[in-house]
């Protein structure tokens, strides 16, 4: 993990200022690089990248693939500076607007942008996109995937002809040859995608900005992974049907828990080629994962030690069992194979003594959540004067929570648990109530070695600006920054805090030639890369 104090930003890529409805890959996300660079944050952290699906709200939590990346992601820009577009295919689609992604009208509009792309693009002079080809295992099958969803009217594949949704070779090699252009189509996209993402991480590296991503521990039932690797997912052979699926049981917050319906892997399985196959798809995707990323959060770690298994044709989460998880053994194996990897444990809710000990075992930081502190307990771990390690990740929120001014003013219905919160934050009579930058500063101020801001607190943005609401079907996701707020007097403010607290640019860079120098005579010391 990051060796140096430091702090960062998260705002997933959908969330930034862009003229074409949404975040972007291209010259979005260079721009807020050059942001971060300013404001002297050392790390970006970000949802996951894949491809969403329209008919579960276009969640990053659910994507169609675990591998492959968002057309809607992709820089028109960079496509015309390519050569692949003319300046006349940018014009950005009408009645986008700069608070909110309007999906529908993006994926219309990313669509047709690319099929022109695509149909200027000359595969066989590009030594670039034959060597992604051949060094994208993934990619095949991903591209026949979302031909035969085209074929099938975007039905999911346990819905497919039973010869193609239990994949019979015969079937599948006839479903490719009749669907080459198609899959030539999609391979073309991955490589767009991957090559305009390597693009960012450089810049990125350059600046001396860490990109942090987000592993989600499920991936989707209507997904190429499941489709493509269903001996490995707790499935009924017969009916294809999930036997158990994802959740959390009932809690304070919801009495009949959260069912998230993703299939569950078939940790419980014995038969050692299933396990093996288990570890060789988990090495694959984390692998892949850091080529683009050098720090990944592990998104519902807990379900490593013991997770919550639902039967399927339960409809809420209360009728679920804990089953044991893959623990240690799991990631011991792993860092056999890839070595030590830089993963952040998302440790928030019910968190069991196992799940701590699994965490701590294996090195990795957890997370601590500010707008978690407050609730009477002078003990409460989420104070910062009660942290125990700087082994951790401190946020004001993250993207599952209401921003903090939401929070503040909107969640908490007591005056009595507000003055708390202002005697906890040095709050005096009189003051300017920016509770957001109250909440930044303890955070900067504690002994985390990593803080993390979403991008609606740095602007104290209220709760209508949140990213998502857990138990909320649709409307999420959607949220975006008008470009004109992430201003150099912005940057400056931020600036400022993060000097202040020995988290900034200066601050790491002595860190790091002191490493250097230690480095030099002998000293065992040394700062961790991330694979490249």
């Amino acid at each position: 993990m990051i060796q140096q104090r430091a702090s960062g930003i998260l705002a997933h890529i959908s969330s930034l200022p862009s003229a074409y409805g949404i975040g972007d890959i291209g010259r979005s996300g260079q721009r807020f690089l050059n942001f971060l660079a300013e404001a002297e944050q050392l790390c970006w952290q970000f949802l996951p990248t894949g491809p969403t699906h329209p008919l579960v709200d276009n969640s990053p939590y659910m994507s169609l693939s675990a591998f492959a990346g968002s057309s809607l992601l992709i820089c028109p820009e960079l496509l015309h500076e390519e050569g692949l577009l003319p300046r006349q295919a940018l014009t950005p689609p009408a009645g986008i607007s700069p608070y909110a992604t309007e999906y529908a009208a993006v994926r219309d509009y990313k669509q047709q942008l690319l099929q022109e792309a695509f149909t200027n693009f000359q595969p066989e002079d590009s030594l670039p996109y034959q060597t992604f080809v051949s060094t994208s295992p993934w990619l095949e099958e991903y591209a026949l995937f979302m031909s035969l969803k085209e074929s099938f009217q975007g039905a999911g594949w346990f819905a497919w002809p039973q010869q193609l949704a239990t994949r019979e070779p015969a079937a599948l090699e006839k479903a490719a040859g009749e669907n080459s252009q198609r899959m030539a189509y999609y391979r073309f996209e991955q490589f767009i995608f991957f090559q305009q993402w390597q693009a960012l991480h450089r810049t990125a590296r350059g600046l001396g900005i860490e990109l942090f991503g987000d592993l989600p521990i499920y991936v989707g039932y209507d997904s190429a992974d499941v489709w493509a690797n269903q001996r490995i997912f707790a499935l009924d052979r017969n009916t294809l049907r999930p036997q158990l699926v994802s959740g959390v049981p009932p809690d304070y917050f919801s009495a009949t828990g959260q069912r998230w319906g993703n299939p569950l892997y078939d940790w419980q399985n014995a038969q050692p080629e299933i396990r093996e196959a288990l570890l060789d798809w988990w090495c694959d995707r984390l692998a892949h994962l850091f080529t683009m990323v050098d720090i990944a959060r592990i998104d519902h770690f807990r379900g490593f030690a013991a997770y919550w298994a639902i039967p399927e044709e339960e409809e809420t989460a209360e009728k679920g069992h804990w089953l044991p998880g893959p623990g240690k053994d799991f990631f011991a194996a792993i860092t056999g194979r890839l070595g030590e990897l830089n993963i952040v444990a998302e440790d928030l809710g019910v968190i069991t003594p196992d799940v701590e000990a699994l965490r701590d075992e294996l090195g990795f930081p957890g997370m601590k959540i500010l707008q978690f502190a407050f609730d009477g307990s002078l003990d409460n771990p989420y104070l910062p004067h009660n942290f125990t390690t700087s082994n951790c990740l401190v946020y004001t929120g993250t993207h599952d929570n209401n921003t903090t001014v939401g929070w503040f003013l909107g969640d908490i219905q007591s005056e009595e648990r507000r003055d708390e919160i202002r005697r906890l934050t040095n709050r005096r009579p009189g003051d300017r109530e920016d509770i957001h930058r109250d909440l930044i500063y303890l955070a900067q101020a504690s002994i985390s070695r990593l803080c993390i801001f979403p991008l609606q607190d740095i602007l104290g943005f209220g709760g209508d600006c949140k990213m998502n609401s857990p138990g909320v079907a649709t409307g999420n996701w959607r949220w975006r920054c008008p470009a004109d707020l992430l201003s150099s007097d912005r940057a400056e403010e931020l600036r400022i805090s993060t000097r202040l607290f020995g988290r900034g640019r200066r601050a790491a860079e002595t860190e790091a030639a002191t490493g250097q120098k230690e480095e030099a005579a002998g000293s065992e010391f040394s700062l961790p890369t991330a694979p490249d």
